[in-house]
């Protein structure tokens, strides 16, 4: 299913100083809006997936699964600087008639919530029932709920942080080196830089999962083998992958936008800008991410005075677009636990949530 399109033709202006002239953002609906308004599910999306949620994350959207269009209206959006409709770097810069390559300037997640704010008004979308984001999906969640606080009733945020660390930041930059070695990507040209983009994404990958999945999945049967070993061969099959459907220039741009994800910057502490948020928060973290470790999940719902439930999953940080049984039974019931009239306090799920063990349960009794 093809994107719609929202264009806004004025001039966009950017947190750090940069305009855009205007502004176009790829979107997908699922569902239909109520008289209300308010039956909303809106997804944000991560680093490298498009708008269309039901496609990238299948095990969460469509009818009788969490996210069913027969009760929401389900709504996500593509995040400028993708490659997937919404304005980036290969978008023409009107002043050149060229696409804007490594010029394209520079934006922070704050900006991305502006701009999906213009387009939730065009909906005419009253209150956002649940927001929802994994990894740079769960910046924009969170500092959409700190932006907006009286449109958003409740927070789901999955394997992110209250402001990028050192740690992912330094994947990220390490990510952009590889890309910049690629002497194509200075050239500015459709396909610059891709060998340095199949690059990047075997950097990303060893944050994504972990050891532990590597050892599982990867690992020789041959104990002759010494050239072409599994993980070798996994890694640029995974590149190849990314190659075929994403750009360099954008890849580039959107580690940037992680990188200025601070709630704290311009608020005074973390407090008072947590201290914003009018949702009710369910803070979800993976046991092995390596990426965003459970700490910096724990941390929100801890300053929120929201919920924190941890899955216990062995694909890392990945296991938030994996492990979809799990995350559906904790999110649903987040929700019964807000809606219900009376809540006895034996009915709070588990702290954490081992996934395994619950495929094997739900097994059982399919």
């Amino acid at each position: 299913m093809k994107p719609q399109i929202f264009r806004h033709t004025d001039p966009f202006d950017l947190e750090l100083g940069g305009t855009l002239p205007s502004l176009h953002i790829a979107y997908h609906t699922y569902g239909s809006l109520n008289e209300q308004a308010d039956n909303v599910i809106w997804v944000c999306h991560a680093l490298t997936a498009n708008s269309d949620v039901a496609e990238w994350w299948p095990g969460m959207v469509g009818e009788g699964k969490l996210m069913d269009p027969e009760k929401h209206f389900i709504v996500c959006a593509n995040i400028i600087g993708s490659c997937y409709g919404s304005t980036g770097p290969l978008s023409t810069n009107p002043s050149t008639g060229l696409p804007w390559f490594r010029s394209f300037p520079e934006v922070t997640v704050r900006d991305l919530v502006n701009a999906h704010e213009l387009l939730r008004k065009s909906l005419g979308i009253k209150q956002i029932h649940t927001i929802v984001g994994g990894s740079i999906g769960g910046f924009q969640a969170l500092e959409y709920s700190i932006m907006y606080p009286d449109l958003i009733r409740h927070l789901v945020f999955i394997a992110s942080s209250v402001k990028i660390s050192p740690w992912a930041t330094a994947f990220n930059q390490s990510q952009r080196l590889a890309i910049e070695a690629d002497p194509t990507y200075a050239e500015e040209r459709p396909y610059g830089g891709i060998q340095g983009l199949k690059a990047a994404r075997a950097v990303a990958l060893l944050s994504y999962r972990n050891e532990h999945t590597y050892g599982k999945t990867q690992q020789e049967t041959n104990e002759t083998r010494t050239r072409d070993l599994r993980a070798s061969s996994y890694q640029n099959y995974q590149g190849d992958k990314l190659v075929k459907r994403f750009d360099a220039y954008s890849y580039h741009a959107l580690t940037r936008i992680m990188d200025t994800h601070n709630v704290i910057r311009n608020r005074g502490t973390l407090g008072d800008a947590i201290g914003r948020i009018h949702a009710r928060v369910l803070a979800i973290g993976i046991s092995s991410d390596y990426l965003f470790p459970v700490h910096e999940q724990k941390l929100l719902a801890h300053v929120s005075q929201g919920e924190y439930v941890e899955m216990d999953s062995s694909y890392g940080h990945d296991g938030f677009l994996i492990e979809v049984q799990p995350l559906t039974a904790i999110i649903t019931h987040f929700w019964k636990r807000h809606h219900a009239s009376q809540i006895k306090e034996n009915s709070i799920f588990p702290g954490i949530i081992h996934a395994d063990e619950f495929k094997k349960r739900n097994r059982r009794t399919a």
